[in-house]
């Protein structure tokens, strides 16, 4: 893949056609040539891959609604961006994390997941899940992660960090239908705010499988983080998740 500083072979292409065009008028010789020139130069851009500007790694601000900051930063080599939610959840620390280590129970209200199962735990604080989601707007998509659980005291209380990456490897296999997302990775860290608040991080860099353009991928995982807050917020009012420690 040839880019913006090796244009010697397109400038032959245009050399040749300027010569077969000798019979043209100055004027329209002129026009055809910058014609052809605005037409390469697009395909040079077109053909470099798009990729984020590795100075640009501060976090910058995307949307503030619903009570969740979301931001955003460049993610290096990648046309992909990282995302990040922060937000204040009404329960404690130790109560929301019940709700997001409740992974059996995910399809009953994180949005779009419709199947999600412990597959292994491989010791007290790392296990393997599988996922399988549906967005609506494209078929299914399906992962194996590996999540890593921890949690340390605090004067404030329990901190919790649950963190994730792929493991596609220790999961099913490819299914008819469904595209094997390949990229994910991300966490949750669950801060006491209080003794019945907790603020809440959800940080997340995926794709999203197939040939989904980057920024409706980013658009998508973006939207997605208010959403997930929004379930879990409500989903840790049921009494099952007992806030005493």
């Amino acid at each position: 893949m040839r880019g913006v500083d090796s244009p010697q072979p397109r400038l032959g292409i245009l050399q040749a056609r300027r010569v077969k065009c000798a019979n043209l008028s100055g004027m329209e010789q002129r026009l055809l040539l910058s014609a052809l020139l605005v037409l390469a130069g697009t395909a040079c851009l077109a053909s470099e891959p798009s990729k984020s500007d590795p100075v640009n790694t501060d976090w910058k601000l995307a949307t503030n609604s619903n009570g969740v900051t979301i931001y955003s930063r460049p993610h290096l080599g990648s046309s992909l961006k990282e995302f990040k939610g922060i937000g204040l959840i009404d329960a404690s620390s130790r109560a929301v994390h019940q709700v997001i280590d409740d992974i059996d129970a995910y399809p009953t209200f994180m949005p779009y997941i419709a199947e999600c199962r412990l597959l292994k735990r491989e010791d007290s604080d790392s296990l393997i899940t599988y996922q399988r989601f549906s967005p609506k707007i494209c078929c299914d998509r399906d992962y194996t992660l590996r999540i890593r659980e921890m949690s340390w005291p605090t004067a404030a209380g329990l901190v919790y960090s649950n963190s994730w990456e792929p493991a596609n490897e220790f999961g099913p296999a490819k299914k008819t239908g469904v595209v094997r997302i390949k990229i994910c990775q991300g966490a949750w860290l669950l801060e006491p705010d209080g003794t019945e608040k907790t603020r809440a991080t959800y940080s997340v860099y995926t794709d999203t499988g197939g040939l989904i353009p980057s920024f409706i991928a980013n658009h998508f995982s973006e939207s997605a983080i208010e959403k997930v807050f929004a379930a879990v917020r409500k989903q840790v009012n049921e009494p099952k998740y007992d806030a005493t420690e």
